[in-house]
């Protein structure tokens, strides 16, 4: 399995890995944890991601234990831990408290990242919450830092993080929450803005909503069609908290399932609404919505709907057309195309 050039450089320092209980956390889903093995071959090793793909990756190596959800386990004793910044500035403010929250002043913390990802905004991020801070090495466009003697924090409330926005479509006005980390964070995005404004919403049945970010889709239509049965999916916890917030704020639930695409999804449906991800990490990959597209017909009802908004630039017709037979553009403009597609 080929390694990512974070990965890479951490093994080029190997001797920095070595520790008796070790917490990665934003991992790359290639070798390195097996690697982190080999050097550690008597130590604990706990592994951690909002990322349910991720979480699934670790879960397959015998011996580490691999932890999902929007705030870190409690562990102990935690002697380094291994941070893999992630492309969001917020999210690794957000998560670097976590980490002091959960770690002591003999914990020793290592960042690795891609020059691109931001990865130099945490020498600034921690320049008053770490007595040391040392550039280790710098390889393949990414840099890897070491920090020592973190100043602890007293406790980690995710709540702290949450953003309170409003939402205005039509004749409709909800607010959402939002936290660090979830897509578009505290804003309503244009893509979605074009789905709603364009949607059809039927009285009652059962919804889907693919990639729910933060709920922005299931309250709308749950204001309009309050007897609709929601289901809320998305790849990350934090996605899932700050839906569950949005919808409790509204005076709505729904079910929320923390899925790799459609792997955790059972059950059909009258409706599927999605504004699919077609983003991992710092690279683009358009996988998992094509691979939603191609799939999502054995999870649909008879005489289904599925209404959808992409990037004008993406090859969604060609993959409608081959799997729905038809489709129709409901809307579109300079950047976003809305479809819909009947099974």
């Amino acid at each position: 399995m080929q390694l990512s050039n974070p990965s890479l450089l951490l093994l080029r320092n190997d001797e920095e890995l070595i520790a008796e209980r070790i917490l990665v956390i934003n991992h790359t889903r290639d070798a390195f944890l097996y690697e982190l093995q080999k050097i550690n071959p008597n130590s604990d090793i706990d592994v951690f991601s909002y990322d349910f793909a991720d979480h699934q990756h670790a879960a397959k190596f015998a011996g580490i234990n691999s932890h999902v959800g929007h705030s870190l386990p409690n562990l102990d004793a935690i002697d380094l831990v291994i941070y893999y910044y992630p492309k969001s500035k917020p999210e690794a403010e957000m998560m670097l408290d976590n980490i002091r929250a959960n770690t002591s002043e003999h914990t020793r913390l290592l960042v690795v990242g891609d020059n691109k990802g931001g990865v130099k905004s945490v020498e600034k991020q921690l320049k008053d919450k770490a007595q040391y801070c040392y550039k280790l090495d710098s390889a393949k466009h990414c840099i890897l830092y070491e920090f020592n003697q973190l100043s602890p924090l007293s406790s980690f409330c995710i709540e702290d993080y949450m953003k309170t926005f409003v939402i205005k479509l039509a004749d409709r006005e909800f607010e959402a929450i939002s936290v660090p980390g979830v897509f578009n964070h505290g804003k309503l995005d244009n893509g979605t803005e074009l789905l709603l404004n364009h949607i059809t919403l039927p009285r009652c049945g059962d919804a889907l909503d693919f990639g729910c970010g933060a709920g922005l889709i299931a309250c709308f239509s749950l204001m309009h069609s309050p007897a609709l049965k929601f289901t809320c999916l998305d790849v990350n916890a934090l996605a899932l908290f700050a839906t569950q917030q949005t919808l409790a704020l509204n005076g709505f639930e729904a079910t929320l399932i923390l899925s790799n695409g459609l792997s955790e999804l059972s059950g059909k449906y009258d409706l599927i609404f999605s504004n699919p991800p077609f983003h991992t990490g710092l690279a683009t990959d358009y996988d998992i919505a094509e691979q939603f597209l191609i799939n999502i017909k054995s999870f649909m009802k008879k005489s289904a709907k599925l209404q959808l908004v992409a990037n004008r630039f993406l090859k969604y017709p060609d993959i409608l057309e081959s799997n729905f037979g038809s489709f129709d553009i409901t809307a579109q403009n300079g950047k976003f195309t809305v479809y819909s597609a009947d099974y």
